[in-house]
């Protein structure tokens, strides 16, 4: 049997890269930042939990990327590429647990990711509709079981309880975000049929979550509530940003998708090094809480998050443009990638 080979996702951006992915990432990382420093108004209830989620989603459209896309790897690639997303999985976990001992106030999710990296090895080559059925009962049964474990666990019980169900960022329950994403990139993305189909299911997901939730009493779902609701449209929202920024940056768009990705090319860039710029914020942030009084009641000035995001691309833009893939994306290439490579 012919083994295949176990190619990563580029990290260049060549014609192999999906840019409009790359987009959302930073759309990702900026509302994630806009979240954690912006006051509790309008803007920050638009991104809070929704930011999150959209990059829950992209994890399980890059590990769908990472193996093969819509032709997953066989043989000893296969093999090569659930091992590298384990090695993966438990270096965000570690990274993560880490960046706990930062002193600030943010809920760190690269632990909560790092898990769930490692949840959906059993069925990351598995066939589309049994990874429908998982990220199904993800978003049905997780939020039942979540509210029988608090019940049971009033403080969240222990470290492997609380990433898996009580905590954040439940494991169990946006396991739901890496399913959708993972057929996403099953169904191979770069097709205009599947970018429609994504956004058409993304917006049915919006509709009956926050549809049901503003006409049923009782149904709840405002960010971090994990109920079924939230999960449906967040991750409903999620898919359309998706699927628009690929339809919009694709290549078939012709004059369009060359402008579009010259026009949002920083935000490319800076969405592809979206660890580092994750980890490069909760440093900075805990840098400006040390300068703080009391670190315990912070108010971030409002030029806070401005400085984060314009930054941010500012950093992103040149070192893209010098330098390639962000540092921890290096490291994390080296580490979890070049060990596992396969030739034919």
């Amino acid at each position: 049997m012919r083994s295949g080979r176990f190619r990563a996702a580029p990290t260049t951006f060549g014609p192999d890269r999906l840019p409009g992915l790359d987009i959302a990432r930073a759309l990702a990382v900026l509302g994630m930042f806009a979240a954690h420093t912006i006051a509790r108004d309008g803007a920050e209830s638009l991104v809070n939990g929704r930011s999150s989620v959209l990059f829950a989603t992209l994890a399980g459209v890059s590990l769908g990327l990472m193996t093969g896309g819509p032709t997953p790897s066989r043989g000893t690639a296969r093999f090569a590429g659930a091992a590298s997303i384990a090695m993966r999985g438990l270096l965000l976990l570690a990274l993560g647990l880490l960046l706990w001992g930062l002193r600030t106030d943010i809920a760190v999710i690269l632990d909560y990711y790092g898990v769930m990296f490692l949840l959906l090895l059993p069925v990351l080559f598995a066939p589309r509709w049994v990874v429908a059925i998982v990220g199904a009962a993800a978003a049905v049964v997780g939020p039942v079981a979540k509210e029988a474990a608090l019940g049971a666990v009033p403080e969240g019980g222990s470290l492997v309880l609380d990433r898996l169900l009580t905590g954040y960022y439940p494991a169990l329950i946006w396991l739901a975000y890496l399913a959708a994403g993972l057929i996403a990139a099953r169904s191979d993305l770069r097709r205009a049929r599947t970018q429609t189909v994504v956004a058409v299911t993304g917006l049915l997901g919006m509709v009956l979550g926050y549809g049901g939730a503003a006409l049923l009493p009782g149904v709840d779902a405002e960010a971090h509530s994990d109920s079924t609701a939230e999960v449906l449209g967040s991750g409903g929202l999620a898919l359309v940003v998706i699927a628009i920024l690929v339809w919009l940056t694709s290549p078939e768009r012709r004059a369009l998708g060359r402008a579009a990705r010259i026009v949002t090319w920083p935000l490319a860039a800076t969405g592809s090094m979206a660890l580092t710029v994750y980890v490069a914020q909760l440093l900075v942030l805990a840098a400006w809480i040390d300068t703080r009084p009391d670190r315990f009641d912070v108010d971030y000035p409002p030029t806070l998050f401005a400085a984060l995001a314009v930054g941010s691309i500012l950093f992103g833009t040149v070192w893209r443009a010098t330098l390639g893939a962000g540092p921890l994306e290096r490291l994390f290439r080296a580490l979890t990638i070049t060990p596992f490579r396969r030739t034919r």
